[in-house]
C-alpha cells in the first residue's frame, strides 16, 4: 500500500457524515486471528526463503517501526512529539508483536492515529466558522516529508489552520463566494471523517505487513484476501459480474462506466449515473442496503459466479433522493475488461517524399490468466498472444514500423515478457535470472516464431517497470528496436506469490498471499537494469529527477553484472543515433507543444523545491492570473497553429480548488475524454523517430547492413523491412 492512510481518509468519495462531527470516535480496531497466523506464516517465508533474506530481531523492528509510521503519517500532519515518544517503547518490540503472536503493538499505534486524524479533521471543520485574513504574509508548507514532529498541540493546530486556510483561498481564487465555500468544505472535512469510520482491521493489518515486507526489499508485499482477489483479476483481465464500473459518490455507489456487451449493458435498463442502493442475491427475502458501505465491499457483494443472480435496487441519475427505487434482475456473466488488454492505432508521418504508417501497440501490462492456462485452457488470456493478433492485422494494414507504447506498464508476467520478446527476435535467449544461491538460469524460447520482422521501436518512462523491462532491455540488446522515451524505474527483481491459504491447507480465502522476492533478473549482455533501469536510445524531456522509481527506495537491491548469455545481436544502431538524435532535436526545438513542455517542467522543478505556497490573496492571484495568462497565450497559439480547422484540446485555464470526487461526473467524464482525444506528443514524436530511421536506412546501404546486419535470420519477407 503505497499511499498513506491520512490520503484514503481524505479522499472525498465515500458516504456522506451523517452524524456531527463531535460524535463518538471510531471504534478501536483489533487484529483477527487469520491475522496473527498470517503475520506468523509470512515470517516464517521472508525469513527463509527470500532473495535477500533478514532476520527479524530488533534492528529489522526499527526499521519496521520506521516504515509503518511513515505511512500512517507521512507528512507529519497529525502527531505531535509526544505521540513519537509515547511509541518509542515499541521501536524493538516489533519483531516480538509477530514470532510472540501479540499484535497490539501495531494495532494500538493505528488507534492513536485513527484517534488524532479526527482530532484534526474536527478541528479543521470547526476553523470553518471563522474568517480568514488573507493580507497576511504567511505559508503553508504542503511538503512535510523532512520537517520535524510538531512540538505542541497548539503547532500542529495552526499548521492545520493554515492548511484549512488554503484550502479556503483556493476556492475563492477559483470565484466562489464565502458561503459556497464553508459548504464545500464542510462535506469533504464531513466525507473523510465518515471515511475514517470505515476502515477495518484488514486495512491496518496489511499496512503493518507492508512496512515488515517492504523493509526488506521495496517489492516483497503482503496482500490480503481482497487485494489478492483484485491482483488476480488484473493479470487475467476478467472477472464474473454485471459489467459496470462502479464509483463511490457522496453515499452511494454511482455506476461511472457500463462495460459493452456485459449484462448490464444489454438489460438496456441501467446508465450512466445511476446510484446502487440495494443488492440481493437470488435467494434473499430483501435486499441489503449498501448506502454508505465502502465501494469495494459493494463491488464484492454484486460479483458472484458464473450464471448466478443479483438484483439492484436502483436510484436513477436523474431522480430525487426520495424517488421510487428500481428493481434490476441481471444474471452475472464473465466480463472481459479489454479496456487494460493490448490495443492498436495507426499514426501517418508525412515528409516531403512519402507518407509512412506507423502501427502502435500499447499494452497496458503483461496479463496472463495462469489458472485458465494451467488448465489447459487452449484460449486463456496472454499479452503476447494479443500482440500477436494485432501485429498480423498491422502487417493487413501495410504499416511501415511499429511502435511499442510500455508507457505506465508497470510489468507483470514474466513469461509474457519472455514470449513476447521471442516474437520480435525469433529463438534465442531474453534474460537471465539469478536466485539466492547464486545459480544462473536463462529464459528464453529456442522455437519461437517471429510475428514482425520490419522496423521497430519500444517507448517507455519512468512507470515502465520489471517485465516491460525486460522487454525493452532485449530489444536493445539485441539491436532489434530502437528504444525511445525515458528511463525506465530500475526494478530487476523476480517475485513469485505464495498462496498463505494454500500452506495452511484452508479452504476458504482468510490469510492472503506473499508477493516475494526470489531472483534478480540481468540482461542477455550481463547487466541489470536493477536501480538503473533502461536507458533509451533517444531521450524525451521529463518532469522526474534522479531520486525518482527504484532509486527512490531506501533499501533498493545494488545493480550488478553477470558474465553475457550466448546470444547473437541481429542488427547495430550505433552510427545511425546520433543523426536520429540531432533530427529529433531538430524538430521539437519547432514544436510548440514541447515548448510548452520544457516550460512546464521549469516550473515544476522550481515549485517543488519551495515545499510551501503562499497565503497572501494577492500574491497567489498574482500567480494565477500569469498562468492563466500563459495558458490562454497556449490556447491562441494552437488555434491559429491548427490545421484545416481542426480544434485542439484546452487547458484548464485555473485550479478550481474541488478535490476529484466534489466535481460532478459529467464533468469528470467529459474531462476524461478530452484527456484522451488530447495530443500524445511522445507518441507522435516516436513515430517521426522512426519515420526518420527508416528514411536513413533506405538512404544509405552501409547504414541498412549495419543496423539490419542479423535481420537475415528472422527470415524477413521481401519488401517488408525495405523497400
Amino acid at each position: 500500500m503505497k499511499k498513506t492512510l491520512l490520503w484514503i481518509a481524505l479522499a472525498v468519495s465515500a458516504a456522506a457524515f451523517a452524524a456531527t462531527p463531535e460524535s463518538s470516535a471510531p471504534v478501536a480496531l483489533e487484529p483477527a486471528l487469520a491475522q496473527i497466523q498470517a503475520a506468523s506464516m509470512t515470517a516464517d517465508l521472508l525469513t527463509r526463503f527470500h532473495y535477500s533474506p533478514r532476520a527479524l530481531d530488533d534492528a529489522m523492528s526499527q526499521k519496521i517501526f520506521d516504515r509503518y509510521l511513515k505511512s500512517l503519517d507521512s507528512e507529519k500532519v497529525l502527531f505531535t512529539q509526544a505521540d513519537i515518544d509515547q511509541f518509542a517503547h515499541a521501536r524493538d518490540k516489533l519483531d516480538d508483536a509477530i514470532k510472540d503472536r501479540n499484535l497490539t503493538a501495531p494495532f494500538a499505534m493505528f488507534n492513536l492515529y485513527q484517534q488524532r486524524l479526527r482530532e484534526r479533521l474536527v478541528h479543521a471543520r470547526g476553523l470553518l466558522a471563522q474568517s480568514f485574513d488573507f493580507s497576511k504574509q504567511e505559508s503553508y508548507p504542503y511538503l512535510r516529508t523532512d520537517a520535524p514532529w510538531a512540538q505542541s498541540e497548539s503547532d500542529i493546530q495552526d499548521l492545520w489552520r493554515r492548511r484549512v486556510k488554503n484550502d479556503w483561498l483556493r476556492l475563492k481564487l477559483a470565484g466562489k463566494d464565502d458561503k459556497a465555500i464553508r459548504a464545500t468544505l464542510e462535506k469533504r472535512y464531513d466525507y473523510a471523517l465518515a471515511n475514517l469510520k470505515k476502515l477495518k482491521s484488514e486495512d491496518v493489518f496489511q499496512l503493518f505487513m507492508n512496512a515488515y515486507a517492504m523493509s526488506i526489499e521495496p517489492h516483497t508485499n503482503y496482500l490480503g484476501p481482497k487485494a489478492t482477489e483484485d491482483f488476480d483479476i488484473s493479470m487475467r483481465l476478467s472477472l464474473v459480474g454485471i459489467g459496470a464500473v462502479l464509483q463511490e459518490r457522496d453515499d452511494t455507489a454511482v455506476i461511472r462506466e457500463l462495460v459493452p456487451g456485459g449484462p448490464a449493458a444489454r438489460s438496456g435498463k441501467l446508465k450512466v449515473g445511476d446510484r446502487i442502493v440495494g443488492v440481493a442475491q437470488a435467494a434473499d427475502p430483501a435486499p441489503t442496503d449498501v448506502l454508505g458501505w465502502r465501494l469495494d465491499d459493494v463491488v464484492r457483494l454484486i460479483r458472484g459466479t458464473e450464471d448466478s443472480v443479483v438484483k439492484l435496487n436502483i436510484l436513477p441519475a436523474d431522480a430525487s433522493p426520495d424517488a421510487p427505487l428500481q428493481v434490476v434482475t441481471l444474471v452475472r456473466k464473465k466480463i472481459t475488461l479489454e479496456q487494460q488488454a493490448a490495443k492498436k492505432s495507426i499514426i501517418e508521418v508525412k515528409d516531403a517524399q512519402r507518407t509512412q504508417r506507423i502501427g502502435v501497440i500499447a499494452l497496458p501490462t503483461f496479463y496472463q490468466d495462469f489458472e485458465a492456462r494451467a488448465k489447459g485452457d487452449q484460449a486463456f488470456k496472454s499479452a503476447t498472444r494479443d500482440v500477436a493478433r494485432l501485429l498480423a492485422e498491422l502487417k493487413k494494414d501495410r504499416v511501415d514500423s511499429v511502435l511499442i507504447d510500455l508507457r505506465n506498464n508497470g510489468g507483470g508476467s514474466l513469461n509474457e515478457a519472455i514470449e513476447l520478446t521471442n516474437l520480435f527476435i525469433g529463438s534465442g535467449p531474453v534474460v537471465q535470472q539469478r536466485d539466492a544461491r547464486g545459480t544462473i538460469r536463462v529464459e528464453g524460447n529456442g522455437n519461437a516464431t517471429v510475428a514482425w520482422d520490419g522496423q521497430l521501436g519500444v517507448l517507455i518512462n519512468r512507470g515502465s517497470a520489471s517485465a516491460s523491462e525486460i522487454f525493452a532491455a532485449a530489444m536493445q540488446d539485441y539491436g532489434r528496436a530502437l528504444i525511445i522515451g525515458e528511463s525506465s524505474f530500475g526494478k530487476g527483481t523476480v517475485q513469485t506469490i505464495v498462496n498463505l491459504d494454500a500452506m495452511a491447507r484452508s479452504d476458504k480465502p482468510k490469510f492472503g498471499d506473499v508477493r516475494m522476492t526470489v531472483a534478480q533478473f540481468y540482461r542477455v549482455n550481463g547487466g541489470t537494469t536493477q536501480l538503473r533501469g533502461v536507458t533509451p536510445d533517444i531521450q524525451l524531456p521529463t518532469f522526474l529527477d534522479a531520486d525518482s522509481g527504484e532509486a527512490g527506495f531506501d533499501n533498493a537491491l545494488p545493480w550488478g553484472q553477470i558474465k553475457s548469455a550466448n546470444y547473437q545481436p541481429l542488427g547495430d544502431l550505433t552510427d545511425i543515433l546520433p543523426m536520429l538524435q540531432l533530427k529529433h532535436e531538430q524538430r521539437i526545438a519547432k514544436d510548440p507543444e514541447f515548448r510548452f513542455l520544457k516550460e512546464d517542467i521549469g516550473e515544476f522543478l522550481q515549485q517543488k523545491s519551495k515545499k510551501s505556497t503562499s497565503l497572501n490573496e494577492v500574491e497567489r492571484r498574482k500567480e494565477r492570473d500569469a498562468r492563466e495568462a500563459k495558458l490562454k497565450g497556449r490556447e491562441a497559439s494552437r488555434q491559429a497553429g491548427a490545421a484545416g480547422g481542426a480544434k485542439p484540446a484546452k487547458e484548464n485555464l485555473q485550479d478550481d480548488g474541488l478535490q476529484g470526487n466534489e466535481r460532478t461526473l459529467a464533468a469528470e467524464l467529459a474531462a476524461e475524454k478530452a484527456g484522451k482525444a488530447a495530443k500524445d506528443v511522445f507518441q507522435l514524436e516516436a513515430a517521426n523517430i522512426l519515420a526518420d530511421q527508416l528514411n536513413l536506412i533506405q538512404s544509405s546501404t552501409r547504414l541498412a547492413q549495419q543496423v539490419l546486419s542479423g535481420f537475415s535470420r528472422l527470415k524477413p519477407e521481401p519488401g517488408v523491412v525495405a523497400r
